[in-house]
């Protein structure tokens, strides 16, 4: 089972899971550990990933600097680091 999100020395890491080309923008929530979204971008040079960033970022209320995609730049399944936070700021953050 996938921890929802981990500390490190650099902020907080996140499972996620990323719809492209989607209706609206949206958090979907939780499922298996993974934090699913849905984003209306399509997966295109890096477009899906900026608005799933973007979108992330709005919800925790960072900036969307602080939040980079650490593995999964290609797939649906990303793990995201939010800079700035710890795992209980960022489930606090999203509940």
């Amino acid at each position: 089972m996938t921890r929802p999100a981990t500390r490190s020395a650099e902020g907080a890491t996140l499972a996620l899971r990323v719809q492209p080309r989607a209706s609206r923008d949206e958090i979907v929530g939780w499922r298996a550990g993974v934090l699913r979204l849905r984003v209306t971008a399509p997966p295109v040079e890096g477009e899906a990933n900026r608005a799933a960033g973007a979108l992330l970022a709005r919800a925790l209320g960072v900036p969307p600097s602080a939040v980079r995609v650490v593995r999964g730049e290609r797939g649906r399944d990303k793990l995201v680091r939010i800079a700035g936070l710890t795992a209980a700021d960022v489930r606090a953050r999203l509940a």
